[in-house]
Parts: C-alpha cells; structure tokens; sequence
C-alpha cells in the first residue's frame, strides 16, 4: 500500500537534494514521476527545484488553486508524485495528496518546513503532520553545534527579524537554522 510521506526539517537540511536523489533512483529504474514546487518560490526561477550543492530540475508549479486529486487521479503509469517547498501546500491540498496516496496506492514524498520564523507552524505542514501515513525529520545543526529545528529570518544587516508575514521568500541571506536555545535568545549567529 502506498503512503504520504512527510519529510521536515529546519532551513538548509537538504531537502532539496534528498528530493532530487529520490527522483534520480526512480528514473534510473525506468520509472515515471512528477515533481512539484511552490510557483511562490521563484529563487532559482520558476519551477526550479535547487539544491545548494548545485543540483537542479526543472518541475511542475503548484499554487493555491492547485487540485492535486483531480490533476493526478487520471494519470496513468505514475510510480511517484515528489513534492518540494511542501509548507505552501493549504490544508485542503495536503488532504488531496493523502487521498492520491490511499484512494490510487500512489506515493507522494512531501519536503517541507516545519515552522516559520517565528516558530508557528504552516498550514500544508500542519495538516501533512496530521495526515502523513510516514514521518521523517531531516536533521542538521545550529552554529552552536545542537541540532537545528527551528528557523529565523534576518534582515539585510543580519540582525533577526521578530515580526512580519509569515512567507517572505529568501535562501541563507534571509534565513538561518537554529536549535531552540538560540531561537529563544533571540539574534541570529555570525556567519
């Protein structure tokens, strides 16, 4: 039976990359997939999966108007729906994708942050921790050493930002991981 996964962490973990090798392994074995990306995050232009390590493909863009079920319930031959930047994804969509995964024994492998910069949850992640039939964190580490689970986000002087919209689209120059000892001091560390 296929599953939702839901794989998390804080900012610069390699979801990305862990994605992009997903993708290669199943097309080494001749299978077909479809990758997604928020059409939000245009960083490396639209459409664009990018790791940092340099390792990129182009994807599918989902929006708010995007209805998984409907789009991907009449493919045919699909081994695997992977989902990059899965914190964007509304509840609804997150609650499509798990039925994909149940209703059409699909695999869907969501990639996605936790929290924000504020430490409050998205919405597409909330829901994808609700529903997920498998659950992983991707870890890395703070500049302190400690295990990274949190983000925050930073200005153009590198002083932290307390307050703002919840989305606000950056790479490292915006936004830092860190432990929740240092989330809770409150600035973020020299780079």
């Amino acid at each position: 039976m296929a599953k939702l996964f839901f794989r998390y962490s804080a900012m610069n973990a390699g979801k990305s990359t862990a994605l992009l090798q997903i993708a290669y392994n199943y097309e080494e074995q001749g299978q077909r997939i479809l990758l997604y990306t928020a059409a939000i995050d245009d960083r490396s232009g639209a459409g664009c999966i990018a790791s940092r390590l340099g390792l990129q493909r182009q994807a599918r863009v989902f929006d708010a108007n995007t209805d998984f079920f409907a789009m991907l319930n009449a493919e045919v031959d699909l081994a695997c729906v992977l989902i990059d930047e899965a914190q964007f994804l509304s509840g609804e969509q997150a609650r499509q994708l798990h039925r994909l995964a149940n209703v059409r024994n699909l695999p869907v492998i969501c990639f996605g942050l936790r929290s924000d910069f504020q430490g409050n949850a998205f919405p597409g992640s909330a829901q994808l921790l609700t529903l997920a039939d498998d659950i992983e964190e991707i870890k890395t580490i703070c500049a302190c050493g400690r295990k990274a689970t949190m983000n925050i986000r930073m200005d153009d002087n590198g002083r932290r930002v307390h307050a703002g919209e919840q989305v606000e689209i950056g790479g490292n120059n915006r936004y830092q991981q860190v432990c929740a000892r240092c989330f809770y001091r409150g600035e973020a560390s020299p780079r």
